[in-house]
Parts: structure tokens; C-alpha cells; sequence
């Protein structure tokens, strides 16, 4: 298994860029979850795109590389598993996603979830959020978006 460096609300080794796990240091030395409500300013930088009574949508603040569109939907409440999830979050969280594919004319994509341990998960957070993803096709040097889950055990 991997040299974990996770903290009780981030985990480093999953950081993807420089930047981000800059940020996510200082938010494991802050020991708190950078995406209640309450910490979200403080180190997402993006705008709020819409808002229900469960989700924020958010452009993602260090998009997967090749994509046209990366966003993220928070939930509102800390919760780490699906368990802890209101049942109507799901049918609100793909309300707001059909609304913003239907906005923006979106062809096609993905949708993403991670949830619960960050070993099994490869989450930086450890705050369910969903992710919807847009590859941008156009891009002379495109190449498939791949979205990780599970620690290597190297």
C-alpha cells in the first residue's frame, strides 16, 4: 500500500497537481473540511453555478486535463458515505445536472462519485461529491479522461 498521508478531511497522496496539494496542506493543518459549508471561500475559488437544498455546483478548481467542462457538485451537510445522504439529494443531484447538460447543450460526458475511504475512493476530499465531466474532443492532443479509484500498491 501507498505511504498514506491522509488527514482526517484530505488525503495528499491523491493529490493530482502542485497547486492543489499545496492548498490540501494547508487545509490538514487547519484540521477542517474544506467543503462544509463554512471552509468552502476559504480555498474554492470558483463561482457557485446553482444551488439546491442539498448541492452546490461549482466548476471544479484543478479540472481533469482534456476537459471541456469539470464540475463539481458539494453536498451541503459533511457527509463522508452514502448512507449518510438524504434520499431525495440523489434525484435533486441529477435534477441540477440534467438542468446544466440541457443549459449548456452538453452532447455527452460522464458523471462520478466517490465515497467513504480514500484508499478505495482515491478522493482528495473526504466530502461526497459528484463530479461531471466533459471531454473536450476538440483538443488536437485529446486523450480519454480517466477517472482513478483505488490506491496502488506501490
Amino acid at each position: 500500500m501507498s505511504n498514506n498521508t491522509a488527514t482526517s478531511f484530505v488525503d495528499l497522496d491523491n493529490a493530482r497537481l502542485d497547486e492543489q496539494r499545496q492548498v490540501m496542506t494547508e487545509i490538514a493543518n487547519q484540521e477542517h473540511c474544506p467543503f462544509c459549508l463554512e471552509n468552502l471561500q476559504k480555498y474554492h475559488k470558483q463561482e457557485t453555478l446553482k444551488e439546491g437544498e442539498y448541492w452546490i455546483i461549482t466548476p471544479n478548481q484543478w479540472p481533469y486535463e482534456h476537459t471541456q467542462v469539470h464540475l463539481m457538485a458539494i453536498y451541503k451537510k459533511h457527509a463522508e458515505k452514502l448512507q449518510e445522504l438524504e434520499p431525495a439529494a440523489g434525484a435533486e443531484l441529477i435534477s441540477l445536472f440534467a438542468e446544466i447538460e440541457r443549459e449548456m447543450n452538453i452532447p455527452g460526458g460522464g458523471l462520478a462519485m466517490r465515497f467513504g475511504d480514500t484508499t478505495y475512493s482515491s478522493g482528495s476530499v473526504k466530502h461526497i461529491h459528484a463530479q461531471f465531466i466533459i471531454p473536450n474532443l476538440d483538443e488536437p492532443d485529446f486523450e480519454s479522461i480517466r477517472f482513478k479509484i483505488g490506491k496502488s500498491r506501490t
